[in-house]
């Protein structure tokens, strides 16, 4: 990793009161500082949190659902993905889905968070005959009617992952689902050459992910994305993805969060031994993700970390994402979640308060609430005063 000394132009940026997003110049040369740099540069970012949020780091109590784990993309990293036949393949019925979100409800849950493969119809003939025998032309459909389920029969609030959307599937779901997300993960085409992480994974494509993020802010669709950091990228390419979520949502002001999330070597994929983001690399990428985007929410999941995790408020982020306590991390199921007790306890140990929040944040919720007189229903009885979750722990 390059090192430099600080010289006036990276000396004024980090002095700045934290109002001002840096430079692309800047970010680009503060991914690569030295150890030496990295407590200024936390320090800075921490300003900048400081100058735009409160002192509370809110978290999502979730309930984990894998609608269906069969897809047609192959990404270099997956663990989740199946083909039909392999070990694990499974769609789950609605019985299974309302079964889990009952359970959740018990614990205090208040997202039901649907992640799936991007239309595995498409590729694979018995999910086309897996839906045909649940009722529903195609899994967008099925979805959307889980969605709406979740949404009439439990406390829960529906946010789907279910990849590339048009328009118009878009403002259909955003009736059903208070918010959705789609991670950006890179803006770098050169991840879809061949061996590359993206490889075989045309619905990686930065352009279409894009678009679907800039078709949801012309809905006024609040939005999860993010970027995923160690499958390839160099630093300029790290930067661009967080300058075009920006840019996103300087237009539109519909991005809630941005994640940033840590590469993490899976056993068994063409990934498996290339190294995984140190603990350095990653406070580098969230404190300056925090000062390219001082005022936005900068999430970074826990359990990716673990067990040093805590270290990650150091970098400026000011939510830990959806944390469950009862269903595992299926695109992660090695990396179990915190207890929610302990995650309270690291937390309050940096001076800061956790709060529950619901899968929208409360900014956003009277964005989510004109899509659907039923999903504004469901948000005044699920928030609280603020806009947190009424169930907060």
């Amino acid at each position: 990793m390059a090192t430099f000394s600080p010289d006036a132009l990276f000396a004024a940026e980090l002095a700045s009161d934290g109002a001002k997003p840096i430079s692309r110049e800047a970010a680009c040369r503060l991914l690569q500082a030295d150890d030496e740099m990295l407590p200024s540069l936390l320090a800075a970012a921490q300003v900048a949190r400081a100058t735009f949020k409160t002192g509370v780091i809110t978290y999502s109590r979730k309930v984990f659902l894998p609608l269906t784990n069969l897809c047609r993309d192959y990404c270099g990293y997956c663990t989740f993905r199946r083909d039909p036949g392999q070990p694990g393949a499974h769609t789950m019925t609605p019985d299974e889905v309302m079964e889990v979100v009952r359970a959740g409800e018990r614990m205090g849950c208040t997202e039901a968070l649907f992640s799936l493969g991007d239309k595995p119809e498409l590729l694979f003939p018995q999910m086309r005959d897996t839906l045909r025998r649940f009722g529903y032309k195609s899994t967008l459909h099925y979805l959307e009617a889980m969605c709406e389920k979740v949404l009439r029969e439990s406390s829960l609030l529906p946010h789907p992952n279910p990849g590339l959307m048009s328009a118009e599937w878009l403002e259909r779901l955003s009736r059903v689902a208070p918010s959705m997300g789609l991670m950006l993960e890179t803006t770098s085409t050169r991840l879809l050459a061949k061996n590359a992480a993206h490889d075989n994974a045309p619905d990686k494509d930065p352009a279409k992910r894009l678009r679907v993020i800039e078709d949801a802010g012309r809905q006024k669709i609040p939005f999860t994305t993010g970027i995923l950091i160690g499958i390839g990228e160099t630093p300029e390419e790290r930067v661009d993805a967080l300058l075009a979520i920006r840019d996103l949502h300087a237009r539109y002001g519909h991005i809630q969060e941005v994640i940033v999330q840590n590469f993490r070597a899976k056993s068994g994929t063409p990934m498996a031994h290339c190294p995984e983001p140190g603990r350095g690399e990653m406070l580098r990428t969230l404190a300056v993700a925090r000062l390219l985007m001082p005022k936005m929410n900068i999430q970074a999941p826990p359990n990716l970390s673990d067990p040093h995790y805590a270290d990650l408020l150091d970098g400026g982020i000011n939510d830990w994402g959806g944390v469950s306590p009862l269903t595992p991390d299926f695109i992660n199921p090695e990396m179990p979640w915190p207890h929610l007790d302990q995650l309270r306890q690291r937390t309050e140990a940096k001076r800061f308060e956790l709060r529950q929040r619901l899968p929208v944040y409360p900014e956003f919720a009277e964005q989510a609430a004109a899509h659907s007189d039923l999903l504004a229903q469901r948000l005044s009885a699920a928030a609280d005063a603020e806009g947190y979750a009424r169930r907060a722990a």
